[in-house]
């Protein structure tokens, strides 16, 4: 299993715009996954909450609760992929294991997950 530390995090801007515009997207109640094919052998993930989610606490926690659920199965993802993880309105007050189900859903639709 992979550690927080050693997770490749998209920061830039135009990294995010490129997921959003040429990625495809998968949808959930939960969570919303845009995937991308990317020229690194590496996998780099980016998460997103808007204000929309709620003040700090409930974006943290989104946030949090995305990345322990992308841990859990980061060794099952194929390499080569850019993911962008957007929360929703409910993402903050499911379970980690809610998130991680649907993220399993999302990334086998999109034949990242082996």
């Amino acid at each position: 299993m992979i550690t927080l530390a050693e997770i490749i995090t998209l920061k830039r801007n135009n990294d995010f715009r490129r997921l959003y515009s040429k990625g495809r997207s998968y949808t959930s109640a939960v969570l919303v996954t845009y995937v991308l094919k990317n020229r690194c052998k590496c996998t780099r993930i980016g998460i997103t909450t808007s204000k929309k989610i709620g003040k700090a606490v409930l974006r943290n926690r989104s946030r949090r609760i995305i990345r322990e659920a992308y841990r859990m199965i980061s060794d099952d993802v194929r390499q080569g992929v850019d993911l962008v993880f957007v929360a929703r309105g409910k993402t903050p007050f499911v379970s980690s294991n809610d998130i991680l189900r649907a993220m399993k859903k999302e990334l086998k639709e999109a034949g990242v997950l082996e």
